[in-house]
């Protein structure tokens, strides 16, 4: 009985030392690649272009995007955009003469940049943009969560002007493993909206 016992005893000690010593399987945290940005780098938009295009704009933007105009047939002379290829992400501008329509053109921006991404955003801050000294005013829009764009905005000098951009990727909606690139080229938009300047026809 005292042998059975002791057989008993050292089948679960070994057991328990077996089971012990595995290591427990625990999943790795999901990773993303390493994305390399360029630094920070401006041109100015060349005044015989946006007079060709009927801008009546300036600003500065990055060096290392391509900026394009929209054939007039298809959207007018006011759609132009700063493409970057190498991250597959896009700037949308589209300038507009305010014709007693500017109260119109707010709520547009915000029906399409703002409202039909409220379902997915987790969050949507806003921040007003101002400088008076320029007759720039506007607001500037941060969505957060797997939205199809996190950065918007708008600015106007109240009567003659109205530029309104988005920033958006040619890929599926990952915040996390996006938030780099957004932070990135957030400072970009940041730095065309300091730069920025009307030009009266």
């Amino acid at each position: 009985m005292i042998n059975l016992k002791n057989d008993l005893l050292q089948v679960i000690i070994f057991f328990v030392i077996a089971c012990g010593c595995r290591e427990i399987a625990v999943p790795k945290p999901k990773g993303y690649f390493r994305i390399d940005l360029p630094e920070h780098n401006y041109i100015s938009l060349n005044d015989t272009l946006a007079r060709i295009n009927k801008l009546p704009l300036s600003f500065e933007y990055p060096s290392y995007g391509n900026l394009s105009f929209e054939p007039d047939s298809y959207t007018g002379p006011g759609w132009f955009n700063i493409t970057f290829p190498q991250y597959r992400a896009k700037i949308y501008l589209t300038y507009i003469d305010i014709n007693n329509d500017l109260e119109e053109l707010m709520e547009q921006t915000y029906k399409i940049n703002v409202k039909n991404h409220i379902i997915k955003a987790d969050a949507i801050n806003e921040q007003i943009i101002g400088y008076p000294e320029r007759k720039i005013y506007g607001i500037f829009y941060d969505l957060k969560g797997n939205t199809a764009t996190a950065v918007q905005f708008f600015v106007t000098d109240s009567i003659r002007h109205y530029l309104r951009g988005s920033l958006y990727f040619s890929s599926g909606p990952n915040s996390d493993s996006l938030a780099p690139v957004i932070r990135f080229f957030r400072e970009d938009i940041i730095h065309l909206i300091e730069t920025l300047e009307w030009k009266d026809k």
